[in-house]
């Protein structure tokens, strides 16, 4: 079922969705599995799925020079989706990237999960490889969401990169794409930001999903500013718990998010990450509520594979 489709059936209930990464290259999916097996009595509606494009890592030869190797730590996205709509009948949502995709390399993955049955995928330009200072897409390939977005849309109409295919199926994606309440790290404005979300949405985006945060307020007011400037489609707020005491700077950094100085305070007086992460369940358990009394139509959690610390806030709240 699509996300969008989701949200219209439950109109007065919010539900909830998480995110997971794929295990490192050399583990099994019994990994995934196990993640996934505590969360499934709270009845999540769809799962969504990282992509981790090739990076490159620099190995020394025998003759002491330095050789660049091309690496990818976590491959599986499109084989967990399959495995995660066998298993549980939950739709899984992959991820699908500029960085890393030719054109073609994008038509030929979307035929890929477009076959395995999946409505659902997320868009998303992706992060500069570690190696590089900014972001450079492939030779023929994407720099922007909108244009991929738009690649997708066109899909679903039939309209292949070949103009000479005929009778060409058409796809049926529900388009995601992120929004960030507190602006992209890159944008040079909040209203720049915000004038390039709409221009993903006007591409054929479907939803938004929000980058994380810690404060409702934040994503209360992403919410009216969006609706201000014509974006209509769900909005769908991006959660975690914050659970060790590196995180306080970490998560900032990493994600360029503020953090409530309640929040700051208490975690920072905390004597071990034990009770540290004791305080940030409980936060995310108060913000889960608040988003629900203010009717939020779904909570999406970032798990980053910690399923019981998920377990924890969703028993409180579902």
């Amino acid at each position: 079922m699509k996300i969008t489709d989701h949200i219209k059936n439950s109109p007065e209930k919010t539900i909830f969705s998480f995110e997971i990464l794929p295990p490192l290259k050399g583990q099994n999916i019994q990994s995934i599995f196990d993640a996934i097996d505590p969360l499934m009595e709270y009845d999540p509606k769809f799962i969504d799925v990282t992509y981790h494009r090739e990076e490159y890592d620099y190995i020394e030869r025998e003759d002491g020079l330095l050789e660049k190797r091309v690496v990818r730590k976590r491959p599986g996205t499109v084989g967990i989706c399959a495995a995660i709509q066998n298993k549980y009948h939950v739709d899984a949502v992959p991820h699908i990237l500029c960085g890393g995709f030719t054109r073609e390399d994008t038509e030929n993955f979307l035929i890929e999960v477009d076959f395995l049955g999946i409505q659902n995928v997320v868009a998303l330009r992706g992060d500069a490889v570690k190696t590089e200072t900014y972001f450079k897409p492939e030779k023929n390939g994407h720099i922007y969401a909108k244009d991929l977005v738009e690649q997708i849309a066109q899909m679903n109409k039939g309209k292949y990169l070949d103009e000479t295919l005929q009778n060409s199926s058409c796809t049926n994606f529900n388009i995601g794409v992120s929004g960030y309440p507190e602006k992209h790290m890159e944008a040079a404005s909040f209203q720049q930001d915000l004038y390039h979300l709409k221009k993903k949405v006007e591409a054929g985006a479907d939803y938004i999903i929000t980058q994380m945060f810690f404060d409702n307020s934040k994503y209360y007011e992403f919410v009216d500013n969006c609706r201000a400037a014509g974006i209509t489609v769900p909005i769908i707020p991006g959660i975690k718990p914050l659970v060790t005491k590196s995180q306080l700077s970490m998560i900032p950094h990493r994600f360029s998010v503020d953090l409530p100085n309640d929040l700051v305070i208490a975690i920072a007086k905390s004597k071990d990450n034990k009770e540290a992460k004791e305080i940030g369940i409980e936060w995310c358990i108060e913000q889960s509520k608040d988003l629900i009394k203010n009717n939020a139509p779904v909570l999406h959690y970032y798990s980053m594979g910690k399923s019981a610390n998920l377990e924890r806030v969703l028993k409180e709240v579902f």
